[in-house]
């Protein structure tokens, strides 16, 4: 099949990186005018009047000048945001960010050949793993597709970030490093790292010349599996990625202290092409209901994940599986694409392997085993310890909405993305008796290395057609009137943030500006509007489509009182995982998705009904 789809004389996947555009800078007008339009749902009359006499004195002061400088900046550089949004949003995060920023997802493979069936760990392992490394030799090759919106071409950068990848705590800031090289850039790393009961095993993909088949790695990971289970556990060094970031970077560099040959092994794991974990736990899954893998996959054994690669994959003990990734390198959308690959891949091939069972004389895998004193057996202890507090506190449901989906949509003539959103702020709506503010990504990849924009679904708009649908002397005409103006509204706001014209990044910037100057933090950023709103990652409802894709995926809440909404949209379906903290009264994540479905339903009917 790849033949077919990647003839040489094609385009290679990097080919047009250096002819994209530069990410713009919007006007400044433009930008204040959008983000006052934004604010106005969460503030009366008199905050309003407030909020818009700062903005019109930040516009004609401060804000002029920041401008200019932000406009200097970009005269530089191809994406004046890169560095900075890297740093912002995720290396500068003191936090866990395995806890609150990495991402997952279960594979949808229950739905076709792979049922949840315990003795299938290993063998489904070897089979998904030999297509992810055929996918990896396709990149380096060169012959992934490029990726287009209508005819844009899109910035493919991010697909390096895949494999090789790994963040390496700072003291203050953290770090990324990347190892992935292409046929042409020159040697790539091969090996992969395998988590088991505590305990860390390494292999080459690639034996003289050629990529183990699933027979041979089925070899390895049998190998490795026995060994684990027959000898005690190790002790489970991987919990300590799970810590806060300056404490494990100090954990980091004592271990290097103590012993210069630990410092090689981290680096095996950072230069390993990804990360396979086997986890003896057996969550139940159906392809209506995902909850348990998915929590699972977010927030599992931390033993046998390494929060900080970029790409886990991990298999459970009843043949099911999860991705798992820090979330700096790259948006969800890269490694959607990856793992569509596979997936079209294994059920071409019904789930089985059906080539050679020849097995070469290959090396056994070697394991790499750290010195540890009782100072990190005690701190991997204290990091298992507050890990699993973090995580218990999580409630997370994974539920499939299967009455309809984006065939029925696209047939009333509305967008599937945005009938989801006006969904969700119906049923916020609803459960909370207020607008909530809203983070939908947008992504600027038409771009040069451009990555995501704010699209805040909480608009004027919405909440007017809110208001309507629990207004009983509303007529199903209005309703559906006012429904209309909503989904216009959302529509020509994600096309502007694709295209550069959002306004969350350019303030964003502003801010940095003012920051790396050294200038006071201008009003407007410590205006109680700015965080009512959303804005400085306050955002109650964090949101995400993960594509029209089988694949869902998972963050967890911006904020203490807020939800994770994300969303997978199929022609039958609509794959909902929607997440909150137990320990805050006001959210519940189950009553929040049921309520959504119960609306996906009264939008629907709301077409048909305002006909008659």
């Amino acid at each position: 099949m790849d033949k077919q789809v990647l003839e040489s004389s094609e385009e290679r996947t990097f080919q047009y990186q250096n002819s994209l555009p530069s990410l713009p800078v919007p006007p400044l007008d433009e930008s204040l005018k959008k983000y006052l339009d934004a604010v106005k749902p969460f503030l009366n009359q008199e905050e309003y009047q407030r909020t818009e006499d700062i903005v019109k004195k930040f516009e004609n002061g401060i804000g002029k000048e920041l401008h200019q400088k932000l406009l200097e900046r970009a005269k530089t550089r191809r994406n004046w945001l890169e560095d900075w949004w890297l740093n912002v949003a995720y290396l500068d995060l003191r936090i866990s960010t395995q806890i609150y920023c990495n991402i997952g997802g279960p594979g949808p493979f229950i739905e076709n050949y792979w049922p949840p069936k315990e003795g299938t760990q290993i063998e489904r392992a070897s089979v998904n793993i030999w297509h992810t490394l055929k996918y990896w030799d396709l990149l380096r090759a060169e012959k992934v597709a490029i990726e287009r919106s209508k005819n844009a071409v899109l910035d493919m950068s991010q697909f390096r970030m895949l494999f090789c990848t790994c963040k390496i705590p700072g003291v203050t800031r953290d770090s990324i490093c990347n190892y992935f090289k292409t046929e042409t850039e020159g040697e790539c790393p091969s090996h992969l790292v395998v988590l088991c009961r505590g305990r860390m095993f390494t292999f080459d993909a690639i034996h003289e010349g050629n990529m183990l088949n699933p027979a041979e790695i089925f070899r390895q990971l049998t190998y490795i599996q026995k060994r684990c289970h027959s000898e005690p556990d190790g002790p489970g060094l991987a919990a300590l990625t799970s810590e806060e970031r300056t404490k494990w970077a100090e954990i980091r560099e004592y271990l290097i202290d103590l012993d210069p040959k630990n410092l090689t092994l981290l680096e095996k794991i950072q230069r390993s092409l990804f990360v396979v974990c086997l986890d003896d736990s057996s969550p139940y899954a159906t392809p209506e209901n995902y909850s348990e893998v998915t929590r699972m996959g977010l927030t599992g054994d931390p033993t046998v994940r390494w929060g900080d690669k970029s790409y886990n994959i991990i298999f459970f003990s009843n043949g099911t599986c999860s991705a798992f990734c820090d979330h700096s390198p790259f948006d969800a959308m890269a490694l959607v694409t990856m793992l569509s690959y596979a997936e079209g891949e294994i059920n071409e091939s019904e789930g089985k392997w059906k080539g050679s069972d020849k097995v070469r004389d290959i090396p056994w895998p070697e394991e790499l085993v750290f010195t540890v004193d009782q100072k990190i057996m005690n701190e991997i202890e204290c990091a298992k310890e507050s890990y699993y507090k973090k995580v218990s506190d999580l409630q997370l449901v994974s539920y499939a909405f299967t009455s309809f989906g984006k065939a029925l949509i696209r047939k009333k003539k509305l967008h599937p993305d945005t009938f989801v959103q006006l969904a969700l702020q119906l049923a916020y709506y609803k459960c909370h008796g207020r607008p909530g503010c809203c983070y939908e990504t947008a992504t600027t990849r038409r771009f040069y290395h451009g990555r995501t924009e704010t699209i805040r679904s909480c608009t004027v708009e919405a909440v007017e057609w809110c208001k309507s649908m629990l207004d009983p002397s509303a007529s199903a005409y209005q309703r559906e009137q006012l429904m209309l103006k909503a989904f216009a509204k959302h529509n020509k706001m994600r096309k502007e943030c694709e295209n550069g014209k959002g306004f969350d990044r350019h303030l964003l910037g502003l801010l940095l500006i003012a920051q790396e100057q050294g200038l006071p933090v201008p009003e407007l950023f410590v205006d109680t509007a700015f965080t009512t709103s959303g804005g400085g990652g306050n955002f109650v409802l964090s949101t995400s489509l993960t594509g029209y894709t089988k694949f869902s995926g998972s963050a967890l809440p911006m904020v203490h009182h807020g939800y994770g909404f994300f969303y997978a949209i199929r022609d039958d379906r609509i794959v909902v995982t929607c997440s909150s903290w137990k320990s805050c009264p006001e959210t519940d994540a189950e009553v929040l998705c049921r309520t959504v479905f119960q609306c996906f339903q009264d939008m629907l009917q709301l077409t048909v009904t305002a006909q008659l």
